[in-house]
């Protein structure tokens, strides 16, 4: 008979749980690359340190400086991977990031936060946040960090993220519709493929969130309140049509327009595509066309 260490209990989509408690991640390592400035198109970027205890640090990408004291909105980024997995430092995000820093004229703070299992749910959301208050935190010109402090516009704030980054995306939203972002002025939301509930992976979700308040839980299942509360202008929301998540895409899409917030929601479907399609090969021509939207929503074009 075998014993409690090699028993599975529940199985998901990014990892397995053992009767031991015992947490396997299905895909428990991914690669990093550093910083660097791009010699071809000027982007520049840098690791900050935001909290040490929580450990919560950035990517900062900077576009080409032209003139002195130039300033350029900012899109606060981040990233996807189930809760669990991938960083802000993957070369697919890293590459993703300076693309749109590159064609938007953006500044790119693309947040590293808490993960499951060594940090469960909701350090992912409380470390975004932190992140964002971080930024924020460089409206007056001294902050801690030179670029944000220099080169900002502060009324040009941006949010976004893929997966469950656009899930995370969302929270930080309905937060600054709840309670500010004081001396910032978030203009756009902008989600990829993102996670809400719905799915098979809720469960999942659940799990790895031991304070969730359920399949209703507000993170999980935005209720119309939340929605109506969102602290931006415009939302635009991509899905795919061979992504697992579609249909939550498109529900929240449909949500959001009926809860009575007033700003302009878009969404936009990728036919024949799946699940962050756009990050696994970033030169074909319909992900080539995602980047390209999602610049063009920055520059409200």
């Amino acid at each position: 008979m075998a014993s409690n260490n090699s028993e599975i209990e529940k199985e998901f989509r990014f990892f397995r749980v053992y009767k031991d408690g015992r947490v396997e991640l299905f895909h428990p390592h991914w690669d990093t690359i550093p910083p660097f400035d791009d010699p071809i198109t000027g982007v520049r970027s840098k690791d900050v340190t935001i909290s040490s205890e929580p450990p919560v640090s950035a990517r900062i990408f900077v576009p080409r400086v032209t003139t002195p004291g130039q300033k350029f909105p900012l899109l606060f980024y981040i990233h996807g991977g189930g809760f669990s997995i991938m960083s802000a430092f993957h070369p697919s995000h890293h590459e993703f990031c300076s693309t749109v820093v590159a064609k938007a004229g953006v500044i790119v703070v693309s947040v590293e936060y808490g993960l499951f299992p060594s940090r469960p749910i909701p350090a992912c959301y409380e470390d975004s946040w932190a992140a964002l208050q971080w930024v924020a935190g460089h409206v007056n010109g001294n902050g801690p960090d030179p670029w944000l402090n220099d080169h900002t516009d502060f009324n040009r704030i941006f949010i976004g993220g893929n997966s469950a980054g656009g899930n995370i995306s969302h929270t930080l939203a309905v937060r600054v519709g709840s309670i500010g972002l004081p001396g910032a002025k978030v203009v756009g939301v902008s989600l990829v493929h993102p996670f809400f509930g719905g799915t098979e992976d809720d469960q999942m979700w659940l799990y790895m969130c031991p304070t969730n308040g359920g399949l209703e839980d507000p993170r999980l299942k935005p209720p119309p309140e939340d929605l109506a509360r969102l602290g931006c202008e415009r939302v635009l929301i991509f899905v795919a049509e061979n992504d697992h998540l579609n249909v939550v895409g498109k529900n929240y899409y449909e949500e959001l327009k009926k809860s009575g917030w007033g700003g302009e929601v878009e969404i936009v479907e990728t036919a024949g595509e799946v699940h962050n399609f756009h990050l696994r090969n970033s030169s074909t021509d319909k992900a080539v066309e995602l980047v390209n939207k999602f610049v063009s929503f920055i520059k409200h074009e």
